[in-house]
């Protein structure tokens, strides 16, 4: 599975973003879809999931403000960002995981390269 991460940028707090992550190669072992973030200095995250079935989860920071779709005719995963945060900033990868439990992913996982968020207050 391929996966390339787009439509990252630098917004004032309060703003949004729509991240958009081009799924080649679907393989039928794939059965979640997930973005995670990382900030400088700081571990990677698990921001929010889509499971094969259509349910999802998301990380406390981010309910509310974030929504995860995946559309199946286009093969593209999103990640619909409102009411950005400074916090928010972050490198922000999508990634694909063959099982997953809650935003812990499992089994063979593929990466995207990342796209950058940048939220000034």
């Amino acid at each position: 599975v391929e996966l390339e991460e787009s439509g990252g940028g630098s917004v004032q707090s309060g703003g949004s973003l729509r991240l958009s992550c081009a799924v080649s190669t679907y393989s039928h072992g794939v059965y979640c879809l997930s973005w995670f973030r990382q900030a400088p200095g700081k571990e990677r995250e698990a921001v929010a999931k889509i499971a094969a079935n259509g349910g999802t989860n998301y990380a406390d920071s981010v309910k509310g403000r974030f929504t995860i779709s995946h559309d199946n005719a286009k093969n593209t995963l999103y990640l619909q960002m409102n009411s950005l945060k400074p916090d928010d900033t972050a490198m922000y990868y999508c990634a694909a995981a063959g099982a997953c439990v809650g935003l812990t992913v499992y089994g063979d996982q593929s990466w995207g390269q990342g796209t950058q968020v940048t939220v000034s207050s």
